[in-house]
């Protein structure tokens, strides 16, 4: 393949470092791979050694990634990989990643489920939606259940959300005959994520 010309710092990651091959970037990679390699200016790039560059570049290219989706928000674990991988990302690269980020305090399913399940329920999802999309994201299920009984420690809890978005659609339907409304009221609470009784005792309190 060539012999390495040039080692640099790669100028925009600190932790990095470009190496070339006959004059042309041909990987970057984590300075900590280049040093455990032992790559030197001049060697001859044999095909064991370009596999393990070739390893460390795909590292180095999921763990960019990885960054780049956690600036824009916040992920569950699995979410994540998954979402690494759809792009093409080696699966060893990306789970090297997320261990990565793990190490580096950067994933915590716990918190994620928390912030996700305070936010969506403040725009009226129902327990049951909550469950279905944080278990879709790979949240285990203890997690889920401990987030969502801390959210609403009182079993009333969600009875109180689904009274209240139960009383905003009602109002939004009062020019609907009553059986109609309750039919309408019930189905947008179940798509909430309201579960069957929850929404028909609402609905039976609210429209009566």
């Amino acid at each position: 393949m060539g012999r390495v010309t040039g080692i640099s710092d790669d100028p925009r990651h600190p932790t990095a470092v470009r190496v070339s091959v006959e004059g042309r970037i041909t990987w970057t990679l984590p300075r900590a791979d280049a040093e455990a390699l032992g790559i030197r200016i001049g060697e001859v790039v044999e095909e064991e050694l370009k596999a393990r560059l070739d390893a460390a570049a795909d590292g180095e290219g999921a763990w960019r990634a990885l960054l780049r989706h956690l600036e824009r928000r916040s992920f569950a674990r699995y979410d994540l990989g998954r979402r690494l991988r759809q792009k093409a990302h080696p699966a060893d690269a990306v789970d090297a990643a997320l261990e990565r980020a793990d190490a580096a305090g950067l994933l915590d399913d716990t918190a994620f489920a928390k912030n996700y399940a305070e936010t969506r329920s403040a725009r009226g999802r129902g327990p049951a939606r909550l469950k279905r999309d944080l278990a879709v994201q790979g949240v285990e299920r203890d997690v889920i259940d401990r987030v969502l009984r801390e959210l609403w420690p009182d079993s009333d809890g969600p009875l109180d959300l689904a009274r209240t978005l139960a009383v905003k659609r009602a109002g939004q339907l009062s020019s609907v005959p009553v059986p109609t409304r309750k039919r309408r009221v019930l189905a947008y609470l179940a798509r909430r994520g309201f579960s069957g009784y929850q929404a028909r005792a609402v609905v039976e309190e609210v429209l009566g």
